[in-house]
């Protein structure tokens, strides 16, 4: 698969304060939000929204069963005590499930921990009233380790309305857990918690409004061991999980309630056949619910709220065989199958080739994958919008590239097409309906990092997406050309300057097209002592006034000011 990585030190690198902005940064990733921090916002990954993105939590689904598509609200999401994110482009429907379409992102926070105990503290603070901060524990011993954290971020925030004058703001504490112990070489137990109380003002579409606001609650966990047999040829993983979001979104005239909940058991297993041929295999279930008050918008003003409560399951089986026939060449080939209780099975499947030539350093890879993504309880049973009638959507994905090392292998380049088709995709139109035909996205990646000295390190991107709709227009707010350049230097013992710069033109919706940007951020960090840094962050530099969707606001030139100690 094309894997892309933010690791730990680039997180604290830049020290931006949620997953989203290092997410944006990559090939192939862009994002839409309603306003400021704490708003409404939609990651999409090769011009498919999120909708068809798995986002794991230290193993835990943490997509809300209540949206209107089943996807994780990013906005709840910060950096503190994350230790690495890993995006899997493409179809994953084989491990994954089948509504994985367009990739995975894999966030940890249970990173490589030193033996001992140590302590993390951080503050900052700067615009619009902003200020944040994490305390984080980490201990480890005899290949067992822990990691705890708890995060806060308040900010004034900016009007959500673009034209506005009056700021949302938002508040959010964050804790997680996760912890892995090592009983003997054969067994190990593992456990993870998360826990997100926030609040986030908005505004109405076109209007500010000072009285709306969101209530949101998240609490998950997931446990589970580990059993490696036969001197580790054969691993098996067991684990349990939950996750529930409790969301009041309190408007006038009435409060809107949303709970959804989810409980999900998988076993997943690989057996080393022989050198050159592993074999993968698992089967989860899950059932997901979903509790809500909404008003009747078929009638203005609603008087009354209309209460619903749907859930569904889904039981899924799949095998993968990884196989290595001669040197350097390296095949998968998988299988899953669905069964839903409300649409019945169906089967997915899913190939990779990858090959390489070590005499040049060349990678050549590619995968192709289907996938199948059932309507949202959402879309079927809203007493307002809802379509009961709506079948599942099917998909079909492939992408080839090629990888390049140079300059014993300080340089990588990457460049990959990619291409997705999706029939009877679920629209909306006075209500949810299947739209016919087929929803096509394509197009290419390119990176290159190089780590020019033990001082420089220089890399970019850039994308080229064509995605269109069954009529053939093009989507709304998927930028056709996005570029990223970005710079680390060490220019002596305890400076260091870092830096992006990012491009974004060619966007559109349903009334036209968006102004183009370029955002400049920067930061400044001095290493007082091997265990102190203090640092200068500025971010849109260059004060570019843009939207990622029209009519709602983002914010100007900002700067902050951060300390962090470990101890």
């Amino acid at each position: 698969s094309k894997v892309e990585q933010v690791t730990q030190e680039e997180i604290e690198e830049k020290s931006y304060p949620t997953l989203v902005d290092y997410l944006t940064r990559l090939p192939g990733v862009s994002f839409t939000a309603n306003g400021g921090l704490g708003t409404s916002t939609n990651l999409h990954i090769r011009g498919l929204p999120g909708g068809y993105v798995k986002t794991l939590y230290n193993g835990i689904d943490i997509s809300d069963a209540t949206g209107i598509q089943v996807q994780t609200a990013y906005e709840y999401l910060l950096t503190g005590g994350v230790a690495g994110i890993e995006v899997l482009k493409g179809s994953q429907s084989t491990l994954y499930g089948s509504n994985a379409i367009a990739g995975v992102v894999d966030i940890t926070t249970l990173g490589q921990v030193e033996n001992g105990i140590s302590h993390t503290v951080e503050v900052e603070g700067g615009s619009f009233g902003t200020v944040r901060g994490r305390y984080g524990f980490a201990g480890a011993m005899d290949g067992s380790r822990v990691t705890a954290n708890i995060s806060g971020l308040r900010t004034d925030g900016i009007s959500a309305f673009a034209n506005g004058d009056e700021r949302d703001s938002y508040e959010n504490v964050t804790f997680d857990l996760a912890a892995e112990h090592r009983i003997n070489e054969a067994f190990s137990v593992f456990g993870s918690l998360l826990y997100i109380d926030a609040k986030g003002e908005f505004d109405d579409f076109g209007a500010d409004n000072t009285y709306n606001h969101t209530l949101t609650e998240i609490m998950a966990g997931r446990v589970g061991f580990n059993l490696d047999l036969l001197d580790g040829r054969w691993k098996n993983t067991f684990s349990a999980q939950a996750f529930r979001m409790d969301r009041d979104s309190v408007e006038v005239p009435l409060t809107s309630t949303f709970i959804g909940s989810r409980q999900k058991y998988d076993y997943n297993a690989s057996f080393e056949a022989t050198d050159r041929i592993l074999l993968q295999y698992g089967v989860d279930h899950e059932r997901q619910v979903a509790e809500t008050a909404t008003p009747d918008w078929s009638n203005w003003p609603p008087t009354d709220l209309v209460n619903s409560k749907e859930s569904f399951s889904l039981t899924g089986a799949w095998a993968q065989a990884l196989v290595e026939p001669v040197d350097n060449l390296v095949l998968t080939a998988g299988l899953r199958h669905d069964d839903h209780s409300e649409f019945g099975g169906h089967t997915t499947y899913r190939g990779t080739a990858s090959y390489l030539f070590d005499t040049t350093a060349t990678r050549l890879h590619s995968s192709l994958g289907t996938g199948f993504r059932a309507p949202s309880l959402y879309q079927l049973y809203d007493p307002t919008f809802g379509n009961s009638g709506l079948e599942p959507e099917t998909s079909i994905s492939f992408d080839i590239g090629v990888e390049q090392k140079f300059l014993d292998d300080r340089l990588t380049a990457d460049l990959t097409f990619f291409w997705a088709e999706i029939d009877d995709l679920i629209g909306f139109d006075n209500g949810y309906v299947q739209i016919p035909g087929t929803t096509r996205s394509q197009g290419i990646e390119a990176s290159v990092d190089y780590e020019a000295t033990n001082w420089l390190n220089l890399g970019g991107s850039y994308t080229y997406t064509d995605s269109r709709n069954p009529t053939g227009g093009r989507s709304s707010n998927i930028p056709r050309h996005m570029a990223t350049l970005y710079a680390a230097v060490r220019p002596a013992e305890k400076w260091t300057l870092s830096g992006d710069v990012k491009f974004v033109t060619d966007v559109v919706d349903s009334r036209g097209a968006l102004d183009d940007y370029v955002l400049l951020n920067a930061k400044v960090a001095y290493q007082v002592t091997e265990s102190t840094e203090i640092y200068l962050r500025g971010e849109n530099l260059l004060d570019q006034d843009y939207q990622v969707v029209r009519d709602y606001g983002t914010p100007g030139i900002a700067a902050f000011a951060g300390m962090k100690a470990k101890f």
